[in-house]
């Protein structure tokens, strides 16, 4: 059943970044091959930086599923773009969704190759964060992660609720992954929503770039 359970989370991530990503390239008006690479790189480039420092074979390497579900949810969101009217709502929900599953997917792989905790909260962090940093890189915007908005935060308090419930509390081990899931999107839309922001240490200039 956990084991079932993780593959389910695994592939929702991957459809839920696909989406992200392939949203995100059709603002940019890219051309299909160029909306089937963003889609890429936005779900594997978070897994491909984790893996690649925890020296072990990268996942979607050995994984035909993996690139499958990339390329058949692409092929799809494309399909269906003109069913959908507002990207940007879009491309919100499937990217905060898919920084939840990916943030867990993280944490996980780490607690399973007995990396210290806290290392476990940053490779949580760089499996949510990476894939949209380099998909708004391709696409020549400033990442998500370095703007105003609550973004790595959310993984950091998410994989940390994940950590301390798994060894603090009796509750089950599917229910704390779906909690914390939960808990991360929920930070992400009322970051939004409320505007909150991290504090700043430097004025506001009206000149600067925004």
């Amino acid at each position: 059943m956990h084991e079932q359970f993780n593959f389910a989370i695994e592939v929702l991530g991957t459809i839920a970044f696909s989406m992200s990503g392939s949203f995100a390239a059709m603002q940019k008006r890219l051309d299909p091959f160029g909306v089937l690479i963003i889609a890429f790189v936005t779900s594997v480039g978070g897994g491909t930086v984790r893996d690649l420092l925890l020296d072990i074979p990268v996942f979607w390497m050995h994984d035909l599923l993996t690139c499958g579900v990339i390329i058949i949810t692409s092929i799809f969101t494309m399909i269906f773009k003109s069913l959908e009217k507002n990207f940007k709502v879009t491309l919100f929900i499937f990217d905060s969704f898919g920084l939840g599953l990916f943030t867990i997917i993280g944490v996980q792989k780490g607690l399973h190759v007995d990396i210290h905790p806290l290392i476990c909260i940053g490779l949580g962090t760089i499996t949510g964060c990476f894939g949209g940093i380099i998909r708004d890189i391709l696409l020549n915007r400033i990442p998500l992660i370095f703007r105003k908005e609550i973004y790595a935060t959310a993984c950091i308090v998410g994989g940390s609720v994940f950590l301390l419930l798994t060894k603090y509390t009796t509750l089950s081990y599917t229910f704390i992954q779906i909690f914390t899931i939960l808990l991360i999107v929920g930070i992400r839309t009322l970051a939004v929503k409320y505007h909150w922001q991290m504090p700043k240490f430097y004025g506001y200039d009206h000149s600067s770039e925004m």
